[in-house]
């Protein structure tokens, strides 16, 4: 599962995030260490005020939802991704996430 992710973070991600650990900030944060983090909290990147007073914990539940519609999870995000419909791909995605930023 997480390597058919891995392609779904190249090509719907990765021209925004970096996921490994010490990767550069680009248009959107660096993701490594994301699973159990606050949002708006990794070190060096200018989230909006929105992020950064969602209190949201990022785990595979709240990645979930999150990526389904991401304007619509954080009202007021700068992210301008448009979200991943289909559920199989949420989860493929998620598991390389898991994986690729612990």
């Amino acid at each position: 599962m997480a390597a058919k992710g891995a392609k779904i973070f190249k090509t719907k991600c990765s021209q925004c995030h970096t996921i490994e650990a010490g990767g550069a900030h680009k248009q959107g944060p660096n993701l490594h260490g994301l699973f159990g983090r606050q949002s708006g909290q990794a070190g060096g990147y200018s989230y909006s005020e929105a992020n950064k007073k969602s209190g949201i914990i990022w785990g595979e539940d709240t990645l979930f939802d999150y990526l389904l519609a991401p304007k619509k999870y954080i009202k007021g995000t700068k992210m301008v991704f448009a979200g991943i419909k289909k559920p199989k791909e949420r989860n493929e995605l998620i598991a390389y996430m898991k994986e690729a930023s612990a």
